[in-house]
């Protein structure tokens, strides 16, 4: 179980600011890495008492901290604010400073103070928090990609790029439009979910695309050639001959783009469709086409 930033100040709960202070600057002298030179373990419990200190030595992260509003670790708060964030830090930029710097020191040891002037005047910053929004697009804009226009608060309109084969519920990510970072640092970045909206006949497997095509009673007797849409345009496809309702085709390439690049398939389910006004001409055709009265569709279903 890891120690309250009081224990590693070695402070009691009703300890004053002043007394805190008091404790951080002896602890501080004492733990210096530049007064232990390749001491590891003084450098991490130099580490500890400054992140402590930057919790306790704020009265108002101090006040949250007793309330219970926030823990060791600062979890609500921005990366690298508060005790736990402090005390993990790995990088050599901001290593061994309390949010207050060495100007904790005071003139209570001017030689001191001076020693660690150059690190003592530099701050803690810290990158913004990401924004999230979200979007909704048709699905030819998904499939082919589009230009859109995000207006994010306060803050002019932005350019969004969807790239061709963008996904329902896929994330764009705006970088450096999130929150400002504090004390200089960099700012978040605009987080963008994406939702596609069904098309009246397109259909998304993975990679490809499904959709089905009527064909008249002519077409699906003799065949012949017809124009079918695609996400990038019509194309002439070839219907053989006695073809039945459910028959696919493969229309290759013609799919979504793929991430790792090219293109999936298209595949094109054939319905044939009668004419909505009676054919007398038809119709006699049937009466008289004792062949196709014959013809059972259904016998393999026992009917």
């Amino acid at each position: 179980m890891s120690r309250s930033p009081y224990e590693v100040l070695e402070v009691s709960k009703n300890a004053t600011q002043k007394d805190i202070q008091s404790a951080y600057r002896k602890l501080a002298k004492k733990l210096h890495p530049d007064l232990n030179p390749g001491d590891k373990q003084a450098e991490e419990k130099f580490k500890a008492v400054s992140a402590a200190y930057a919790l306790l030595g704020d009265e108002e992260k101090r006040g949250k901290y007793d309330r219970g509003e926030i823990d060791e670790t600062g979890a609500e708060t921005p990366p690298r604010q508060y005790y736990r964030d402090y005390a993990s830090a790995g990088d050599t930029a901001g290593r061994y400073e309390s949010a207050h710097s060495f100007s904790d020191f005071g003139d209570t040891d001017d030689i001191f103070s001076s020693f660690f002037s150059q690190r003592g005047r530099r701050q803690q910053s810290g990158r913004g928090r990401d924004a999230h929004f979200s979007m909704e697009i048709d699905f030819l804009e998904a499939a082919n990609g589009a230009k859109k226009q995000i207006n994010l608060p306060d803050g002019p309109p932005l350019d969004l790029t969807i790239p061709p084969g963008t996904r329902d519920g896929q994330t764009l990510r705006l970088r450096g439009k999130g929150e400002p970072g504090f004390n200089g640092g960099t700012a978040g970045d605009a987080l963008i979910e994406i939702s596609v909206r069904p098309h009246p006949f397109y259909r998304q497997d993975g990679d490809d695309v499904r959709y089905d095509v009527p064909i008249s009673l002519s077409e699906a007797v003799l065949g012949g050639k017809i124009r079918v849409p695609t996400l990038d345009g019509a194309v002439n496809v070839t219907i053989p001959a006695n073809s039945n309702t459910g028959k696919t085709l493969r229309l290759k390439g013609k799919g979504l783009h793929r991430k790792a690049g090219g293109h999936g398939d298209a595949y094109v389910t054939l319905q044939v469709v009668l004419p909505q006004a009676p054919d007398p001409d038809l119709t006699a055709f049937v009466e008289g086409w004792e062949t196709g009265k014959a013809h059972n569709p259904r016998r393999h279903m026992g009917g």
